[in-house]
């Protein structure tokens, strides 16, 4: 098989994309931390805990919006829930499955770090960008998500985070 080397234009584009990605992460996590007391992960459940009907979500689409894997959402959820700022319950039409529920704790946390962590993501990403670069970037990394998630024929890769097993326990 041949090594399909990226050209010059390929690799000033990967490395920028690398080095932005990383440095916004970076920021946004920082002033997370700093203002709420949490990663940008955290906020991030708690985000879109918020936006869902009842604030309740079953675990396995919250890992799916999310984007991560099911064991780093439990471990995340077993942090927060600790916290008092969620409580997992019973999942009434599936007793394998739990929910995530968004407590009133939960909520007014989110409420007080939202507007820092906007005024973040806006100064940091968008205030540089054009409108037509805004739109760029979506159209972009739409594009990129849609690739990784999709397969082949297939609908949807079972190699995408929230769909891979855990190792298989030692007999």
């Amino acid at each position: 098989m041949t090594t399909r080397w990226l050209t010059p234009e390929e690799q000033r584009a990967w490395r920028a994309y690398v080095a932005a990605s990383l440095l916004l992460e970076d920021a946004i996590d920082r002033q997370l931390q700093q203002d709420a007391g949490m990663p940008h992960l955290y906020y991030s459940i708690l985000s879109v805990l918020s936006e869902s009907p009842e604030r309740r979500l079953r675990m396995t689409d919250l890992a799916e919006r999310l984007k991560i894997t099911r064991s780093r959402l439990t471990y995340a959820v077993t942090r927060l829930e600790k916290d008092g700022l969620l409580r997992r319950e019973a999942c009434r039409y599936d007793k394998r499955g739990s929910i995530a529920a968004l407590t009133d704790d939960g909520f007014a946390v989110l409420d007080r770090a939202a507007p820092g962590h906007v005024e973040t993501v806006r100064s940091l990403l968008f205030d540089r960008l054009s409108e037509e670069q805004v739109g760029q970037l979506e159209e972009i990394s739409a594009a990129i998500a849609q690739g990784l998630q999709e397969d082949g024929a297939r609908p949807a890769s079972d190699d995408v985070p929230w769909r891979r097993r855990s190792s298989p326990a030692c007999s």
